[in-house]
């Protein structure tokens, strides 16, 4: 047989009610000047989508049909790439099996390959596509997606949310995927920057058999995916804002165990007799301590503890706490007394900017690192 120029993947999970159709509506709908596999990757179907693939497969045998079976599920990015693995063919398109996608879409995708792009997408919301049989809660939601997707990781594309698309396999050469969630397509936008894309309108019709596989757990996943896209930036390079956020949560994260410090010194020392003041001073100056190690070692990842730089970094991450810890209740006094705010909100604010700054100054200043980065 010969070598096929397109491949067509279709991930399932218990499709049994829809594959069928949407085996024969790819046939019945690719070119006939083009030689092209269907390759279905499922993921361990309980209503035996995999069984039913391959007697058709069998009974078909003129059609190019095979099934990469999983042994659990495992999502639908990770699947069209174990896909991918398997395609032959230079040009790929990726789809749904639950008829939502309809297949005579494919020749239009194609020839825009053919034609003007490395990336041709089936799009709901360019101008000619739509949706249809939403609940006005899918749309809100696969609206916001879109928004966040456009917007966070600045993809010039109207539907980069899209399950239906086709691209030339050497798009993705070199590419490392996180491989999490359902939106693959987002994935290779962000990360094949200057690729050429081209977006196809057609009309997205929701399944009329078998169930949704949209839950809590797929915009968990989409969360992942777009925070990692967002500090990976596009092939790898890590955006700076990202780093500097990053970095600031583990700051953050440090001093809340050093409250817990202080709190159990404290709590132990005043237990064994100590005055309440002095086993209060004790718990500051442990939990002061603790902290600059952590930071050191974990947030700015400075291995360097020889005992003058060690010791000179101590002093100035004192230093700039003991004036963050000043300036947190001047700001405090301020505010209640000065501006009339009420002592939550003024507490509020005054914990947060101080906490900020005492995290720029040692950023900056203690460790040597740039602010931004």
């Amino acid at each position: 047989m010969e070598r096929p120029q397109v491949s067509i993947i279709l991930p399932t999970y218990n499709e049994s009610m829809n594959i069928l159709g949407t085996l024969r509506s790819i046939a019945e709908s690719v070119p006939k000047r083009l030689s092209f596999e269907t390759i279905v990757v499922d993921d361990n179907s309980p209503d035996g989508t995999a069984g039913i693939v391959e007697e058709y497969a069998a009974a078909v045998r003129e059609l190019a049909v095979s099934v990469v079976r999983r042994g659990a599920k495992g999502g639908l990015s990770s699947a069209i790439l174990a896909g991918v693995q398997r395609a032959a063919g230079d040009t790929i398109v990726v789809m749904d099996s639950d008829m939502s996608h309809p297949a005579s879409v494919i020749p239009r995708l194609l020839e825009a390959l053919k034609s003007r792009c490395d990336i041709a997408v089936a799009s709901r919301y360019s101008r000619g596509g739509a949706v249809s049989g939403w609940s006005s809660r899918r749309r809100l939601m696969s609206r916001i997606a879109t928004k966040i997707a456009r917007s966070g990781l600045r993809v010039d594309v109207q539907d980069p949310m899209s399950g239906f698309f086709a691209f030339r396999r050497r798009v993705i050469d070199d590419l490392k995927f996180e491989a999490i969630g359902y939106k693959m397509l987002l994935e290779v936008l962000v990360k094949a920057r200057g690729a050429r894309v081209a977006e196809i309108p057609y009309t997205f019709t929701d399944r009329a058999r078998g169930s949704s596989k949209l839950g809590a757990s797929t915009v968990l996943d989409y969360a992942r995916l777009v925070w990692r896209l967002y500090r990976g930036g596009a092939r790898g390079g890590a955006r700076r804002s990202a780093a500097f956020l990053s970095k600031a949560a583990r700051f953050f994260t440090v001093g809340a165990s050093g409250l817990a410090v202080n709190y159990a010194v404290s709590l132990l020392l005043a237990g064994a007799g100590a005055w309440y003041m002095h086993a209060n001073l004790a718990g500051i100056l442990v939990s002061m301590s603790t902290n600059f190690a952590l930071n050191k070692y974990w947030t700015f990842g400075d291995r360097d503890f020889s005992a003058r730089r060690a010791a000179w970094q101590y002093a100035k991450f004192v230093a700039f706490s003991s004036f963050g810890a000043a300036a947190q209740l001047g700001m405090v006094f301020g505010l209640v007394d000065g501006g009339h705010m009420g002592y939550p909100a003024a507490l509020v604010l005054s914990v947060g900017a101080s906490a900020m700054a005492n995290y720029v100054l040692n950023k900056r200043l203690t460790f040597g690192e740039r602010v931004w980065g």
